[in-house]
């Protein structure tokens, strides 16, 4: 079965196709008639580099815009279809939306973190791991491990697959200050910024840091919102009144 195309793919072979047929001409144009070669040329650059800046423009938004309209399972469909630069330009965003400050650093970090995120003064480190078929064995969360020993006081790190975990891996991190984000975990989080844009209220609903739901509950310094998985999540909010 053929790939669907993206409207940047067909307007990019459009653009492709048009100029083989331009330059074809042009060279007729230089043989019989100069004067209207020089003028289509500045108009068939002219025309040429506003197509460009439009696809680009339409390849910059796709991230932003695409995951509005599908699917749980197109949505990790074409996140697994992202190049790993991308993945991670998306992660940054994404936590940008979640209430973190974030900086992509990627590529020669120590230990392949690829995203660093701050938030109430605490330092998170996030490694993205672009996968379709291979999942995230334990050696991976080990090496990621042993990067958060170094820098992490406080806080905690955050792995991030478009795939899933072995259960070596997941049994490695249980008591680790990893949090382990798998594909359908990931499309999670995104549904929420979507349903925060649109509901406001929702947030208060659903527990930012692992998904699960939140319940009203009452403590010693008044009402407040804790995550039924608690103690794995400690997740609190405080009600104002």
């Amino acid at each position: 079965m053929s790939k669907r195309k993206t409207l940047f793919d067909e307007m990019l072979d459009l653009l492709i196709r048009i100029s083989v047929i331009y330059v074809f001409f042009m060279a007729i144009f230089w043989i019989y008639n100069k004067q209207l070669f020089w003028k289509m040329l500045v108009w068939g650059l002219v025309l040429y580099t506003g197509s460009i800046i439009i696809i680009l423009l339409i390849k910059r938004s796709k991230i932003h815009k695409q995951s509005q309209w599908r699917t749980d399972r197109d949505l990790l469909r074409w996140l697994r279809g992202m190049k790993p630069t991308e993945f991670e330009d998306y992660i940054a965003q994404l936590y940008s939306k979640l209430g973190y400050k974030t900086e992509r650093v990627g590529g020669g970090y120590d230990g392949g973190v690829d995203v660093i995120a701050k938030k109430n003064g605490i330092k998170y480190y996030i490694q993205c791991k672009k996968y379709i078929t291979s999942t995230v064995g334990v050696k991976e969360i080990r090496e990621f491990y042993g990067v958060l020993v170094d820098h992490l006081t406080q806080g905690k790190g955050f792995f991030i697959t478009t795939n899933k975990f072995t259960l070596e891996a997941e049994k490695f991190a249980e008591d680790k200050p990893i949090e382990l984000i798998d594909g359908f975990k990931l499309i999670s989080y995104i549904r929420l910024t979507e349903k925060d844009s649109e509901e406001p209220q929702q947030k208060e609903k659903i527990c930012p840091k692992c998904g699960g739901k939140l319940e009203e509950k009452v403590g010693k310094y008044g009402k407040f919102l804790g995550c039924l998985n608690y103690p794995k999540c400690k997740y609190t909010k405080n009600i104002l009144k």
